[in-house]
């Protein structure tokens, strides 16, 4: 039988693990809060009538987090999912076309939005409201709380850089907003908003050339064991791209195995930059992510999917992610719903026992004969 023990301080367990060797919880969609009412309801209006895709259920979207910081102080999430969209000459997302058809001002009054840089938000003109309108009001938080927290355990920061907004695919609306490409510039302009905040040298991140070190390529290092301890990852923060095919590309170009480059990319095993693996479904894809964790991959998984496993309760895709050892677990519910108890809400919740942080991870810390669970 497997025993578990906690350890409450960083200590001989930091010198003996590896960074894919522990297990965290992540947000997915971090910055997100429930949109207007009335424009949800206006939705909500769409969908019962099939105006709407199949796939777009906008009960999937109510939900929300507390702010960044809250998260990674007291709920203890060491990963955090940001949507980016770029907009090089600011304004793109000042106005929300949405909610004229709840009879409100398009304007958003928010002058932040007004100005170039990276912008924050699930979808445009509808679903917008945001702990952090920019990027770079992101980790500016992000970065406050890592020096006031210089020996956390490193936190993953997802950045999903979107590239499809309501305009570009529904032409019955006039004037929605369109996206602007994720192009060369844009992926400079990305790794530039990253050392505004964190410094040109990039202090306090943990970058692929770190990883990568003397290899040939980012993927032979992750192969051979090359990750950092955690004594010399903590007080750090990862940036992963959770790009479509071509953003992913375009972040990768000129920069062979991400040389030079502050983030990492979810790729494919087998390719030289493979370092960060995807795998939503935890149930399906149960036997491919154990495999990657055992070959020394990181990969990220899902526990719950929109607002499905808050309504019903349901913990089999929770119970295969902690099972299938991803190191990395996202989830909408850091801590239930808040109206967990009410009628059509259950208290699904995703923590680990008495408020640990972290567990090793039991596939890719062969040395290891108990669950550990990290307190600090």
């Amino acid at each position: 039988m497997v025993s578990v023990s906690f350890t409450r301080k960083p200590g001989k367990a930091d010198d003996n693990l590896k960074l894919n060797q522990i297990q965290i919880i992540a947000t997915h969609n971090s910055y997100h809060i429930t949109t207007d009412p009335a424009v949800l309801r206006f939705l909500m209006f769409l969908h019962s009538t099939g105006a709407l895709p199949k796939d777009l259920d906008p009960k999937q979207i109510d939900y929300t987090k507390d702010s960044l910081s809250v998260q990674l102080g007291k709920y203890s999430v060491r990963g955090l999912e940001l949507d980016v969209w770029n907009d090089p000459e600011g304004g793109k997302f000042y106005f929300r076309k949405g909610k004229a058809y709840a009879l409100k001002s398009q304007a958003s009054h928010v002058d932040a939005l007004k100005k170039p840089g990276f912008k924050i938000l699930h979808i445009p003109d509808f679903d917008f409201n945001t702990t952090n309108y920019t990027l770079i009001s992101a980790l500016q938080e992000i970065k406050q709380w890592s020096d006031a927290n210089p020996t956390h355990l490193p936190v993953f920061i997802n950045i999903e850089t979107e590239t499809h907004a309501p305009g570009d695919q529904i032409h019955v609306i006039k004037d929605l907003a369109h996206a602007a490409p994720f192009d060369s510039i844009a992926a400079n302009a990305l790794d530039t908003e990253v050392k505004t905040v964190f410094g040109n040298d990039l202090n306090g991140v943990l970058t692929p050339d770190m990883v990568r070190g003397n290899y040939a390529t980012l993927e032979q290092a992750v192969l051979a064991g090359n990750w950092p301890t955690l004594a010399k990852a903590r007080g750090k923060v990862i940036f992963i791209i959770d790009a479509n095919s071509a953003s992913g590309e375009t972040y990768k170009s000129g920069h062979p195995s991400l040389q030079g480059r502050a983030m990492f990319v979810y790729s494919n095993p087998g390719t030289p930059e493979a370092a960060f693996v995807i795998l939503n479904n935890p149930l399906p894809d149960f036997e491919r992510i154990q495999t990657c964790v055992k070959q020394g991959y990181i990969v990220r998984t899902r526990s719950d999917d929109g607002t499905l496993q808050a309504r019903s309760g349901d913990s089999t895709d929770l119970k295969a992610a902690y099972n299938s050892w991803a190191q990395i677990i996202s989830t909408d519910y850091y801590k239930p719903d808040r109206r967990a108890g009410k009628k059509g809400w259950s208290n699904f919740c995703v923590t680990f026992p008495n408020g640990a942080i972290a567990r090793v991870n039991m596939l890719s810390a062969p040395q290891v004969d108990s669950i550990e669970y990290l307190m600090h």
